[in-house]
């Protein structure tokens, strides 16, 4: 056999095994081989095709589209399907998305019929473009080719919708249902089923927060003989921490033991997320500890747990342990920081770690400039906060919370309500959970009972916001104060939800203010049906008798406190202090879940921590 015949047998091989080729360099030596062998007996049209193939496997989009373009010119029909479909999901790869589409449509106006290989990634382009009439015209052409019982095309056709489930529900669009039901009538009627399409599925019910529909399918995955995959548990492991069944999470977690999972950083802070979520810090940190490789996303994932949790000493603690690991911080690592500095109140440190944002280039961030004014707000420094929140050039729902709650807190009653007004009117945001308890909270200190109620009604109404705990001791402690205590009593006593004793307390406080003692008598019975070891109430009630010369009673509930044990733990601590403490927490909180449950990925350039580490 001659070389020329060794040759030949070879490019042939390398063409029908295009497998072979492992890199680009060897792409490019297969194409110079066949400019070279000018007399090889194949058919150029298909070997072109072929190379097409091979450099789109690679992104080489110039070498791509200069094959095919000479297709184009040089023959008479018009390119194989091989070619269109390797430049489309070229394309794709490079997330030229309308390119893709547009060569899509060049090769339908060509008379080509696309198949099974060219769906999944024109309808990839089409989710990425968030284009849902697009999609769905594309699912059409599906339909009508009879491909729609493909498992790679309905695979892709699920994650389309997936995709476009959230886009709709962030614009507050009514059809949501109708993209979700798309989802799971193209799940029931795929006749085959593997692990990604059960993990579509289980995470579009999770995310419309159909949390036992999404455990049911994760059950009917192992009846159909299909083993969770790390994706799998990754998706399952928020639904316990929002419904806070740490039992079936600590399941989980032997599951992953047992099958090895983990050392799977994504596993690994996912179960961070989860345990931290349902308030186990000591067995986040267990998990954290056991992963063999750190990365940011698990370093974020601790760092947020423990600010979460009330452990922020310990949250700072494990930033400097991330710096001494050369670790370098993300926009997200900054945004679950500082809300520690603003508890701490310790604005040296929320200083420092303003400057090294800074120096990093990423003080532009909305979510780390959001937690900056938070800062700032609660370290007494409101005029920096402003400053800070002026800048930012997209307002969020986070920002416009924090700056408001920081005026709410420092009394500024009416810049607060300005700024409140001001978000209402503002197009894409619209005032949240945390925005509505700064407002009342405004109201509260300025004594504007009648805006507090319009504020109160319009966010049920109009905004269709579910009070919370923070939003009843606002209301109650106004009352309270301007003397409404009747008024305040059936307040409490007709929330949707049950009053806690530090609401009644609320109210206890303010009967004892306006010496009402009938009031504070009935205000007691109803904390002690709450909390019957609650210690506090028996030094207020003696301290309301004894204001009201009543000594007789004073006396015996003393008598009462010494029999049962009693002692006061908490000196010099007001309930209206405490609950406005607690209420201050809450955009902390706020900012921290926010930005921490979407794991930002942001590409920061190296930058020197060594400054930073030796300050804090």
């Amino acid at each position: 056999m001659t070389s020329t015949t060794r040759n030949q047998t070879l490019l042939k091989t390398l063409l029908t095994n295009t497998r072979i080729i492992k890199t680009k360099h060897q792409a490019k030596q297969l194409h110079a081989q066949l400019l070279l062998t000018s007399n090889l007996n194949l058919n150029s049209t298909l070997h072109t095709s072929t190379l097409i193939s091979i450099y789109s496997s690679f992104n080489l989009l110039h070498h791509s589209l200069t094959l095919f373009n000479t297709l184009l010119s040089l023959s008479l029909s018009p390119p194989p399907l091989l070619a269109w479909k390797s430049l489309i999901r070229c394309y794709t790869n490079l997330n030229l998305n309308t390119q893709a589409l547009s060569c899509f449509n060049k090769m339908r106006q060509h008379g080509m019929s696309p198949d099974h290989n060219v769906f999944p990634s024109t309808i990839k382009s089409s989710a990425l473009l968030m284009d849902l009439r697009l999609g769905q015209s594309i699912h059409g052409c599906v339909i009508s080719l009879g491909l729609e019982f493909d498992l790679y095309i309905g695979n892709a056709l699920m994650n389309m919708y997936l995709k476009f489930q959230t886009l709709v529900a962030n614009q507050n669009q009514f059809n949501v249902g109708i993209v979700f039901d798309e989802m799971t009538k193209i799940f029931k009627i795929m006749p085959n089923k593997n692990v990604v399409t059960w993990n579509i599925v289980i995470s579009g019910y999770a995310q419309n927060g159909m949390y036992e529909e999404a455990l049911t399918m994760v059950r009917a995955m192992g009846g159909a003989n299909l083993k969770p995959s790390p994706r799998t548990l990754s998706i399952v492991l928020p639904i316990f921490a929002e419904i806070h069944d740490v039992s079936k999470g600590k399941e989980i977690h032997g599951y992953v033991i047992r099958k090895g999972f983990d050392a799977d950083v994504f596993i690994g802070s996912g179960l961070i997320d989860m345990y931290a979520k349902c308030n186990r810090v000591n067995d986040l940190y267990n998990v954290f500890n056991r992963l063999p490789h750190k990365d940011i996303i698990s370093w974020n994932s601790v760092i947020a747990g423990s600010v979460r949790n009330g452990r922020f000493d310990q949250g700072l603690e494990l930033f400097r342990q991330m710096l001494k690991a050369k670790i370098t911080p993300k926009p997200v690592t900054f945004s679950s920081l500082m809300p520690a500095c603003a508890h701490l109140t310790t604005l040296h440190l929320g200083k420092q770690l303003h400057g090294y944002i800074i120096r990093s280039g990423i003080d532009d961030n909305c979510f780390v400039a959001s937690s900056l004014v938070d800062m700032y707000g609660k370290c007494g420094q409101i005029r920096v906060a402003r400053l800070i929140f002026n800048q930012i050039q997209q307002h969020d729902e986070v920002s416009w919370a924090a700056i408001i709650m920081g005026y709410a807190l420092h009394g500024s009653a009416g810049e607060a309500i300005y700024l409140f007004e001001q978000m209402k009117n503002m197009d894409g945001v619209k005032p949240n959970y945390v925005a509505f308890v700064a407002v009342l909270m405004a109201c509260n200190y300025a004594g504007l009972v009648d805006e507090a109620w319009r504020y109160f009604d319009i966010m049920k109404r109009v905004y269709g916001i579910a009070p919370g705990i923070e939003h009843y001791v606002t209301i109650a402690d106004l009352l309270g104060r301007v003397g409404k205590l009747e008024e305040a009593y059936e307040f409490i006593s007709n929330m949707h939800i049950e009053p806690t004793a530090s609401i009644w307390s609320t109210l206890l406080a303010a009967c004892r203010g306006h010496k009402n003692v009938d009031l504070a008598e009935k205000v007691t019975e109803k904390i002690f049906k709450v909390d019957p070891e609650h210690t506090g109430v028996y030094v207020l009630m003696s301290n309301i008798y004894s204001a009201a010369q009543q000594w007789d009673d004073a006396e015996n509930l003393r008598i009462s406190m010494r029999k049962n044990g009693m002692k006061k733990k908490s000196p010099a601590c007001s309930w209206t202090a405490t609950w406005r403490l607690h209420i201050a927490k809450t955009v902390c909180r706020e900012i921290v879940v926010r930005d921490n449950s979407r794991f930002h990925h942001f590409v920061m350039e190296a930058v020197h921590v060594e400054i930073i580490g030796e300050k804090i």
